[in-house]
């Protein structure tokens, strides 16, 4: 019944699409041109509230039914020809469309001729682009792809303000060894994946896998935890506690991955750089920010001003982004590092609500955007390729495989198996990866709708396993 409900819902999208843009043709000559955009994030929204209530139900996390609602409703959209949805889910593509259409001063359904491989596909996306209801979708994407990005931001942000520098530093040695095992298997199975199964696949592509399985959800883990009530257990603090800094080690090696396809070369040079970069800005910032950070904190406390906190909070997080962005880095990593620094300040300095909860409608508001629109661009039509179908399988059980052995170097009186698992689901962070990944090229529609179906899967499988693991060992004990 639940599983109708959220097909019937993916169907909504696309059929009220039809019926509320039947005239934007008129409505982008002589209407406000805000109109379009309103539609589309109101056909967003209820299907992000719709599937991520489905999964809750299921016990499962949000971002999974966001994901699924998502790419059922850009894959019927597709099916059914309709025009606004099947120009979204080109993603990145549209971006490079529109960049080369102004350039070369040739219009959008050209410029599409151009750049896409001759196909079925790329023939109906260029009929779209060359009526006026095409280019309004152009315009609609361009307002969501940089809403979706800001919300990357925030998400990143939200993941930082839930740990702390104080936390990172009671991290026993266990926690740092299955952190970095976490991170070396996965990032070489995902490489060797790549490597035997995408037959000349370059080696930026190859890497950038191997840095997206290094990914590891804390928000994900640390919810499952909760949920199963074992947040005590010596497993839940050596995995959450590894999470922290797989997440500082994952960021590293997607700056480091990130920077070198920008620059298109691999030299051990441009590593150390790019490493040593990243390393810098991440301690610097997070030193520098602990402490001076306290001092205009203390000032923000005696201003008189309506929601501060909130503020100054957001405002830290985009300036640290944009920092990161000057230095060559991702902004994520500087949202993060913005998130490790404000928490505990804001809690001793500011009394009252938790940077956290303000956030919350924010996050509610915004961050299924990214989600949805990660789904639309998930074209399953790649899947009538059986090669297709074999590098989603293989990369689903090798990024399993790849967390699972992390749990190998811990002591006597832990179940390796559960920390295993428990560092298995990709998650959010998992996806922001890969999409970055198919921002800068590297990464293929095939191999992007083969990474998205990946993360769903760890993120699906790993609270009915750890349960199961976690029952298993309480009958042992």
């Amino acid at each position: 019944m639940r599983l109708r409900i959220l097909v019937i819902a993916a169907l909504a999208i696309p059929a009220f699409a039809t019926v509320l843009w039947a005239d934007t043709g008129s409505a982008a000559e002589h209407g406000d041109r805000v109109a379009p955009i309103l539609v589309s994030l109101m056909l967003i929204a209820m299907g992000a509230a719709v599937g991520g209530r489905w999964m809750r139900k299921m016990g499962q996390p949000a971002v999974l039914g966001e994901l699924l609602v998502g790419m059922l409703a850009g894959n019927l959209a597709f099916y059914f020809q309709e025009p606004v949805i099947t120009v979204l889910r080109e993603g990145e593509t549209l971006a490079a469309i529109f960049e080369h259409a102004m350039t070369q001063s040739v219009s959008a359904a050209e410029a599409a001729r151009k750049l896409l491989p001759d196909s079925e596909p790329t023939r109906r996306l260029v009929e779209i682009l060359g009526t006026t209801r095409g280019l309004a979708a152009m315009t609609v994407y361009q307002f969501v792809d940089l809403l979706a990005r800001v919300a990357a931001i925030v998400l990143l942000f939200l993941v930082g303000l839930e740990t702390s520098v104080a936390e990172m530093r009671k991290v026993g040695a266990t926690a740092a060894v299955v952190a970095v095992v976490g991170v070396v298997c996965p990032f070489l199975l995902g490489m060797g994946t790549t490597i035997l199964l995408v037959p000349g696949a370059a080696a930026s592509k190859a890497i950038f896998i191997g840095a997206i399985f290094t990914a590891t959800s804390v928000g994900i883990t640390a919810r499952v935890f909760r949920d199963l009530k074992q947040t005590h257990r010596t497993e839940a603090k050596i995995i959450l506690g590894a999470a922290v800094i797989d997440d500082v080690l994952g960021l590293i090696i997607l700056a480091v991955v990130s920077g070198l396809v920008v620059t298109g070369s691999i030299s051990f040079l441009s590593v150390t750089m790019i490493t040593l970069k990243s390393t810098v800005f991440l301690v610097g910032s997070i030193g520098l920010g602990v402490m001076f950070t306290p001092r205009f904190i203390r000032r923000v406390a005696r201003m008189d001003i309506d929601n501060i906190k909130l503020l100054f909070g957001l405002g830290f997080a985009f300036l640290f982004s944009w920092l990161a962005n000057v230095v060559g880095l991702a902004p994520i990593v500087g949202a993060f590092a913005a998130g490790l620094v404000l928490e505990e300040f804001f809690l001793r300095d500011l009394k009252g609500q938790a940077l956290r909860e303000m956030l919350s409608p924010v996050e509610s508001l915004i961050v299924p955007v990214f989600f949805v629109l990660m789904g639309l661009q998930v074209k399953l039509e790649t899947f009538a390729d059986t090669s297709v179908i074999v590098l989603a399988a293989v990369l689903t059980v090798a990024a399993m495989l790849g967390k699972i052995v992390s749990g190998l170097p811990c002591g006597r009186g832990v179940d390796k198996l559960s920390v295993g698992i428990g560092m298995m689901p990709r998650g959010e962070v998992g996806l922001i990866f890969a999409s970055i990944g198919k921002g800068l090229g590297v990464v293929s529609d095939a191999v992007f709708s083969a990474v998205v179906i990946m993360v769903m899967l760890t993120t699906l499988l790993t609270p009915p396993l750890l349960k199961m693991t976690l029952a298993r060992s309480e009958a042992r004990s």
